[in-house]
């Protein structure tokens, strides 16, 4: 059976830094997944927790106080709302969320390749395609490392052209073998990580685009399951969304048995507003 996009697991509200859109709320973003016959969406403001050091000055103001403003909306009872974050990994590997943490969230999305955050991410030194590919390799092991609850953690922009924003994301991920892209999505697989599925399906030359869908389809045939994010910071992002979704299941020929699918627990956020 082909893979039914009936979900969006990664979106910002105005809570987020980066957006700060008055419009992005959580109203509207039930209003475009009500729009787009999506069953569930899940708000993902970046996060970084107050009890883990090393927080960059952006991230400082990141922190729960501020994204737990998004639990005062009360959903429509025809859309799943679901209650995550999006945090980081900075440049020793460390991660922004506390072990006590981790219960407070529905979804945890992690992106690795964050490599545009010079001095908190990644060292000026490295700024190489060369090792800009190891940072990528040794950043994905070290999170598959930590002892997580990854039935609900979702592994972000693994093609983003934040690897390296001058340019050089697709030379990054040409310089990664098959063989260690295997080793890495079988990891996942066993983990049960869900992959993201974000990419613009349609900013790519077909040849560029066959660099991009290659981690994927490793990852498909290591037995990865997937799921949509749209990573949508204002409204007009939200529009075009759904089209670029429907664009992937087809560049992969994705089937329904391949979709992560989250698991909303009793002590969710907004488990109190029943699905009908």
């Amino acid at each position: 059976m082909r893979y039914i996009v009936d979900h969006d697991l990664h979106i910002h509200t105005s809570l987020s830094l980066c957006s700060q859109d008055a419009e992005q709320t959580p109203a509207r973003i039930c209003a475009y997944a009500q729009k787009n016959e999506l069953s569930t969406v899940c708000l993902t403001d970046h996060f970084w927790d107050d009890g883990v050091e090393g927080a960059s000055v952006w991230y400082q103001k990141s922190n729960y106080a501020r994204i737990k403003e998004s639990l005062s909306y009360t959903p429509p009872r025809d859309v799943k709302l679901l209650f995550g974050c999006e945090t980081e990994m900075d440049k020793s590997f460390r991660l922004g969320i506390s072990e006590k943490r981790l219960a407070s969230f529905d979804f945890i999305v992690v992106p690795t390749t964050h490599l545009h955050m010079t001095g908190f991410t990644i060292e000026e030194k490295d700024s190489a395609v060369e090792r800009r590919a190891e940072l990528y390799v040794k950043r994905l092991d070290a999170l598959l490392s930590y002892d997580l609850p990854f039935e609900k953690i979702g592994i972000a922009h693994l093609t983003s052209p934040l690897i390296d924003v001058r340019g050089g994301h697709l030379q990054v991920l040409n310089r990664i073998e098959d063989e260690v892209f295997k080793e890495l999505f079988a990891r996942i697989a066993q983990k049960g990580a869900g992959v993201e599925l974000s990419f613009n399906a349609s900013a790519y030359t077909a040849e560029d685009l066959e660099a991009v869908l290659r981690p994927y389809r490793i990852a498909m045939a290591q037995g990865c399951r997937f799921y949509f994010g749209s990573d949508a910071h204002h409204p007009d992002a939200l529009e075009s969304s759904k089209r670029n979704f429907v664009k992937i299941v087809d560049l992969l020929r994705l089937k329904e048995s391949q979709k992560f699918i989250i698991r909303q627990g009793e002590n969710s956020p907004f488990a109190q507003y029943p699905i009908i």
